[in-house]
């Protein structure tokens, strides 16, 4: 007896003594679906061919319906075969999941779309590095710059000035907690 299997179209190869009247449950190999499965009515073992002709009797003969032999299906009978459950093909036979090709990155996609982003963190972090940098090498260069252009001298002033306060607000708040 030969089944198919209702989800993924795939057939079998089942001796017929092993499908009583009663029915039996099967399971697919392939997709692992299961349902219960009656005999086939319709599968006839012997067929009966007439020839007709004028000139020749009437005689019946018997020719039996071979079973076709699937190699394929009785080496899976002793292997199993092993399905990977996050597969396209098995999410969409099994749950009715269809993936997008654009859902699914290949290496050489990814290597395309591949940018470099600091994130909004370390970017303020990379910012606050720049402005601690930035006001240590004025600090440093202060003399220097009053010497060769001396009305920034004032602007340096208060821009120090400015970040002292700023320290001092953010003390207060830490120690009042």
């Amino acid at each position: 007896m030969i089944l198919s299997c209702n989800s993924c179209k795939k057939k079998f190869v089942v001796p017929d003594q092993a499908i009583t009247v009663a029915g039996r449950t099967v399971q697919c190999g392939s997709c692992g679906n299961k349902w219960k499965q009656y005999p086939i009515k319709n599968e006839i073992k012997t067929t009966q061919k007439v020839i007709k002709d004028s000139n020749i009797k009437k005689i019946p003969i018997q020719t039996k319906i071979s079973k076709p032999k699937n190699k394929i299906a009785s080496k899976n009978k002793n292997k199993k075969k092993e399905i990977s459950l996050y597969s396209p093909e098995y999410l969409a036979k099994k749950h009715g999941i269809s993936l997008n090709d654009s859902a699914i990155e290949t290496p050489a996609k990814s290597k395309i779309k591949n940018k470099v982003s600091f994130g909004f963190y370390n970017t303020l972090i990379f910012l606050l590095v720049i402005t601690i940098a930035f006001s240590r090498s004025l600090y440093f260069f202060q003399e220097f710059i009053v010497q060769k252009i001396p009305f920034t001298k004032f602007y340096l002033d208060y821009f120090f000035e400015s970040i002292k306060n700023m320290f001092e607000i953010w003390k207060n708040l830490i120690s009042s907690y």
